[in-house]
């Protein structure tokens, strides 16, 4: 895997006057983590039918740059069509692991021809505030609502226990990928679409709530442009 230039990322730790700084981390988006292997492999099956090339393993880690991670408010793309998705965001940092969000946006019409490319063309908007996990493997997200609006329109809604587990995607990670001792990032997964279609919209948020009141939100604008 290309690990690719490294790019320091803060982040404020959620209950805590801690700022943890990321500056020599890889980072990567994993794909098809729901739970449902058959649902999994209709997914994969719908997307050959279009022309997409079925993963070569179940889930799949695209590497992306990593200073494509970036707390800031805004983005300018070339691209038009283009839209985003929260996503649970993995951290390790000096052996400690946290939980954030993320979004997933992604060049739709790039993603026809070339997943990993798709990704690695938009950045990754993320929020500045992550939350401490003490046992990653008692980490679980079911019970969390995630929700994400564009322009104001609920876009997403609903629970995240059609995804594999923290523990299992980070798992999958490390065994697949030899990172030693390495910080990283990793989007997790993401839940459907309200409506099932895309949206190309400019104004995005994302929010990640927990039943004992815990929220990590965040908002980000893009400012589209037109592709050559």
């Amino acid at each position: 895997m290309n690990t690719t230039a490294a790019a320091d990322l803060a982040l404020r730790v959620s209950g805590t006057d801690e700022t943890i700084v990321l500056s020599d981390f890889v980072a990567v988006v994993a794909g098809y983590t729901g739970r449902d292997a058959a649902a999994v492999q209709h997914h994969i099956d719908e997307l050959a039918a279009i022309g997409v090339a079925p993963p070569p393993e179940v889930p799949m880690f695209y590497p992306v740059e990593s200073s494509s991670l970036s707390t800031a408010p805004s983005f300018a793309l070339q691209a038009p069509e283009t839209s985003g998705e929260i996503e649970p965001l993995y951290i390790r940092h000096d052996g400690r692991y946290y939980l954030g969000i993320a979004s997933d946006h992604t060049d739709r019409r790039l993603e026809t021809v070339d997943i990993g490319d798709s990704k690695r063309a938009c950045p990754k908007p993320a929020a500045a505030t992550v939350v401490p996990v003490a046992d990653l493997e008692g980490l679980s997200l079911d019970t969390a609502r995630a929700r994400t609006w564009v322009d104001g329109r609920l876009y997403q809604d609903g629970s995240l226990d059609g995804l594999r587990t923290p523990a299992d995607v980070v798992g999958r990670l490390l065994a697949r990928i030899d990172l030693g001792d390495k910080d990283f990032v990793c989007l997790g997964g993401t839940l459907p679409l309200i409506g099932g279609e895309f949206v190309y919209g400019s104004s995005w948020r994302l929010e990640l709530a927990f039943p004992d009141g815990t929220t990590i939100d965040h908002t980000y604008t893009i400012t589209k442009g037109t592709r050559p």
